[in-house]
């Protein structure tokens, strides 16, 4: 958990600001646009070092366009079949809390049927059962799930549609884990200081055991990562993500 980030500690470095979200709701017609969303109230809430990066935000364009000849076919296919195989929109969207407390649109590759958010907020004991999870539940026990939908996120195919939030400014590649509004409170003392970053596709709570890190320990993961952060502690990320992801270690 937090140890584990310790080793991957380095110094903090400042650059210049990062572009603040765009409006690509059009591309995903069931979910807010980035431009419209409402605020958490935050007052006082001072952009931390990984905010201000210039470094960092150089780090995600280039990350992605190195990428990109991998990601937009595979993007395409999974696409196709997610279409082919269920009813419903192709991309979910969700809204989180970013930066300031600013609201955004998160994308995924839809993994559930259409009504599932229905589905969760209409049950109580499945409320339950998600907020006592951490806001999120197993897969082996969440019947919302397609087929295609399980092996989506088993193996994290799911969140490569976030890069377009990335493109937009709303999130980087490395980052504490976007969460719901709802989740905001499990950072008590410190919730300024998730608010003072933007939330990641991929972060030290990724790479330190995903769904099998809860509250409170993943409070201090993200407080470590702020405090410790550098490009070079990045790039420490992301070179171990894949390894997180092939292994599917906490992956629901």
């Amino acid at each position: 958990g937090a140890d584990s980030l310790r080793q991957l500690g380095a110094r903090d470095v400042n650059g210049a600001a990062s572009p603040g979200a765009e409006d690509i709701g059009a591309i995903m017609p069931t979910a807010r646009p980035i431009g419209e969303a409402k605020r958490t109230h935050q007052a006082g809430v001072v952009a931390s070092a990984p905010a201000r990066s210039g470094a960092k935000r150089a780090l995600d364009l280039v990350v992605v366009a190195a990428a990109a000849p991998v990601v937009l076919p595979l993007g395409l296919v999974i696409a196709a079949l997610v279409k082919l195989t269920s009813r419903g929109p192709v991309l979910f969207g969700q809204q989180r809390v970013g930066l300031g407390g600013r609201r955004f649109t998160m994308h995924k590759f839809r993994t559930m049927r259409r009504d599932a958010e229905r589905v969760l907020q209409d049950d109580p004991a499945l409320w339950k059962d998600y907020v006592a999870n951490g806001f999120k539940l197993p897969a082996e026990s969440d019947t919302r799930i397609t087929p295609l939908g399980r092996f989506l996120r088993r193996s994290s195919l799911d969140e490569l549609p976030q890069v377009l939030n990335v493109l937009s400014g709303a999130m980087p590649l490395v980052g504490p884990r976007p969460v719901v509004p709802d989740e905001v409170p499990n950072y008590g003392d410190r919730r300024d200081v998730y608010l003072s970053v933007r939330p990641g596709i991929t972060g030290a709570w990724q790479v330190n055991g995903r769904s099998n890190v809860f509250y409170p320990d993943r409070v201090d993961i993200d407080a470590e990562y702020v405090r410790d952060w550098s490009v070079w502690l990045d790039v420490k990320i992301l070179v171990r993500t894949p390894v997180a992801v092939l292994s599917a270690r906490g992956a629901f």
